[in-house]
């Protein structure tokens, strides 16, 4: 069931969350928790009840064994729940290679890139998004949805994927125990959004995505 957040309520939770990331980025605006985008158009919601463990293989482009990712690094908790997928553009395809070009500036390893894409793909379905007026959530923009108003930056800033993807790693790291976390887990404690089960269908596409691209 979905959990319906009142603007106090949100308030409170935006507020709490703004305490565990409180980083300051590069171009001075302070990290701050966004409020997911509340609907993304053809999803499946996700099936969150059971956890899942996958025993695909997962591999890349590459032949050479050296060149893959190990799987346990990406899905490291199993799978929650029914699974979605989307076919990518190109352009959503090279936003997944920002996004791990980012992850691997900061210094993370190729778990918080799986988190970071299978987040992306619920907020934004990987397009960098501008503002969408009557459907948009509030001032929500960019890959991550991240608002303006709520300190994540620049209109500017946060529509660059390497700016906005570095935003929700900093709020990752100040999450203490992320990577013991399911993946739907540690993505909501980030972005506090209305619908904090929904990141959990994208796990295996993220983790594809990220075994394909991570050595491209």
């Amino acid at each position: 069931m979905n959990t319906i957040i009142t603007g106090t309520l949100r308030d409170k939770l935006r507020n709490t969350a703004l305490g565990i990331a409180g980083l300051a980025l590069a171009g001075g605006a302070i990290a701050a928790p966004a409020l997911a985008a509340q609907h993304t158009p053809g999803v499946r919601a996700a099936t969150t009840d059971t956890a899942v463990t996958t025993s695909d293989t997962v591999t890349t482009d590459h032949d050479a064994t050296s060149d893959r990712v190990d799987s346990d690094k990406l899905t490291p908790h199993g799978v929650q729940g029914e699974q979605s997928r989307i076919t990518l553009s190109g352009e959503q395809t090279d936003n997944v290679k920002g996004i791990i070009a980012a992850t691997k500036k900061a210094g993370m390893d190729e778990r918080a890139a799986v988190v970071a894409i299978a987040t992306a793909l619920q907020e934004s379905k990987l397009e960098n998004l501008g503002h969408l007026g009557d459907r948009n959530d509030h001032d929500s923009q960019g890959l991550f949805q991240q608002r303006p108003s709520s300190g994540w930056g620049t209109v500017e800033q946060i529509t660059d994927v390497e700016y906005s993807t570095t935003a929700f790693l900093n709020g990752l790291k100040a999450v203490d125990g992320w990577q013991d976390m399911p993946l739907t887990e540690a993505a909501q404690t980030v972005q506090v959004s209305a619908y904090p089960f929904h990141y959990a269908q994208w796990e295996t596409q993220a983790a594809e995505l990220v075994a394909q691209h991570w050595n491209s």
